[in-house]
């Protein structure tokens, strides 16, 4: 499942976008690999390398610092996180970056011990990126789409031990 929107509010451009895959590992496994930002380059094609401002292990309070590649740009982020459920859900936001995101894992267990993963990205693209709203959240549904798939077969073909 897929859903985008794109709002405007006051002229005040918002973008979320939800994106769910099936995995056939349990939701522990799922929850603990997709959770710990050290295998997000594993999973995230547009992720190339992650960097702890505060001491692992994840907890309330966390800020990791990402630098990606998304539509032609360099970024670098840093999440914050501000809720964490061990292998329930994970919500992150932004503390630094081009514009404030929040991002949030869900994992619920499905029949035959498989995962139901989502992955939401929200948020509102701030000056000249607000323009291109509509565009960024396609972008992001895409992106989704594809590093929730790349995680599947990571996780269904026993790859993400060599990644942890």
């Amino acid at each position: 499942m897929v859903l985008l929107a794109v709002t405007s509010h006051r002229g005040i451009m918002s973008v979320d976008v939800f994106t769910e895959i099936v995995i056939d590992r349990p939701r522990a496994e799922v929850a603990s690999f997709a959770s710990n930002p050290d295998n997000a380059p594993a999973w995230y094609f547009n992720i190339k390398s992650v960097e702890w401002e505060s001491r692992p292990p994840l907890r309330v309070g966390s800020r990791v610092s990402f630098v990606a590649h998304f539509l032609g740009k360099r970024l670098t982020y840093t999440y914050e996180v501000v809720e964490l459920i061990p292998h329930e859900r994970l919500i992150m936001r932004t503390a630094h970056g081009p514009f404030p995101m929040e991002t949030m894992y869900t994992w619920q267990a499905v029949d035959r011990g498989g995962t139901r993963m989502g992955l939401r990205n929200r948020g509102r693209p701030a000056g000249f990126s607000r323009v291109f709203a509509p565009f960024m959240a396609s972008a992001i549904r895409w992106a989704n789409r594809k590093d929730l798939a790349r995680l599947k077969t990571l996780l269904e073909k026993g790859l993400s031990s060599n990644a942890t």
